[in-house]
């Protein structure tokens, strides 16, 4: 029975000549192909880079769905399941260039915006991708291998929609650009991690996803097996190496979030007292410090009326909690509360 569920659920052979026609740019259609591919991958670089910008995260979902780059990175997996060493080559190359053309628009793009009108420290649609962890990889796996299902199923290919907004192909590349244009190199390394991870990720599980289904497992030749396990081999080399770094960064933000948070216990402790209210806490390390060991500049934000205490007190408060030296700045902004409709006299009884 279940061998029997097994056989009849295998990939259908028939349908892998119109699933390489929709994968590989080849054959009579493929000026316009190319052509639909550039187009579309422009207008979702444009819309990612200005959606991340503004931090609309509607814009950023809309270029994810029309994004095209998710078909020559299916291509690429499609080619080493195949063992296709020409269009494993070809694939690649368009990812490469696709990649390269999309971080190069989306610094152009953000020449023209104002440095002050990108917030690369709390808008969401870039912080959360310049910092990814170890569940991005997991993610990134689930969408690959979604993905495959999808593309080597034409009665479940309406969903690929839906994986086109799991997995984060065109943001992040935006993302980098924008960094990039600001000089914010970590930032921009952040990024590129992110994409790196979704790109061995689709090639890694999807891989897996159509191998298993029985795309042409049995009619590979010797030379085509051995390419294939090759890729497979390089695939699962780097997702280790990513898997660690992004370990390395999940363990880099917990390391900031703690530091982040003593930082505003010890504001709040500061401003017992006082009208004062925190409005915002940052810390930037100096240098760009990748353990997270400090030194550190503090910028501490507070909204209130009347003195505040000394700043010295708070510094030292810091450091001690903290256990490195820190540059503090202060800054406070004067609130003034007023009220509608304004509080009648007492009449005297």
């Amino acid at each position: 029975m279940l061998s029997e569920w097994v056989e009849k659920n295998r990939f259908d052979q028939e349908y892998l000549p119109v699933m390489e026609e929709k994968l590989f740019f080849e054959g009579e259609m493929r000026l316009r192909q190319m052509t639909n591919y550039v187009v579309l991958l422009t207008l979702a670089t444009v819309i990612a880079t200005y959606g991340v910008i503004s931090g609309s995260t509607a814009m950023v979902i809309g270029a994810m769905i029309i994004a095209p780059l998710m078909t020559p990175i299916m291509a690429t997996t499609l080619a080493i399941v195949l063992g296709n060493s020409n269009r494993m080559t070809q694939s690649v190359l368009v990812v490469v260039m696709s990649t390269a053309y999309v971080i190069a628009l989306a610094v152009l793009l953000s020449l023209f915006v104002s440095p002050v009108i990108i917030d690369f420290g709390t808008n969401p649609e870039i912080s959360t991708r310049v910092s990814p962890d170890l569940l991005a990889l997991f993610v990134a796996m689930a969408s690959g291998a979604a993905g495959a299902y999808a593309v080597s199923r034409e009665d479940v290919s309406d969903t690929l929609p839906g994986v086109a907004i799991a997995i984060s192909l065109i943001p992040p590349l935006s993302v980098a650009g924008v960094a990039l244009s600001k000089a914010h190199w970590i930032d921009a390394g952040g990024a590129m991690l992110l994409f790196v991870t979704n790109f061995l990720a689709i090639i890694l599980a999807g891989g897996a996803v159509l191998y298993l289904s029985g795309i042409n497992a049995r009619q590979a030749s010797i030379e085509g097996t051995v390419r294939r396990k090759h890729a497979i081999e390089i695939a699962l080399v780097g997702v280790l190496i990513v898997a660690l770094l992004l370990g390395f960064n999940g363990y880099r933000t917990l390391e900031y979030e703690m530091d982040l948070e003593m930082a505003r216990d010890s504001v709040s402790e500061w401003l017992k007292g006082t009208s004062y209210n925190i409005r915002e806490v940052s810390i930037r390390y100096s240098p760009d410090d990748m353990l997270v060991l400090g030194p550190a500049e503090i910028m501490v934000a507070v909204t209130g009326s009347g003195d505040l205490p000394d700043i010295e007190g708070l510094a030292k408060m810091m450091e001690k909690r903290l256990g490195y030296p820190i540059t503090l700045e202060v800054r406070a902004r004067p609130e003034e509360i007023n009220r509608y409709p304004p509080e009648l006299p007492r009449v005297p009884g």
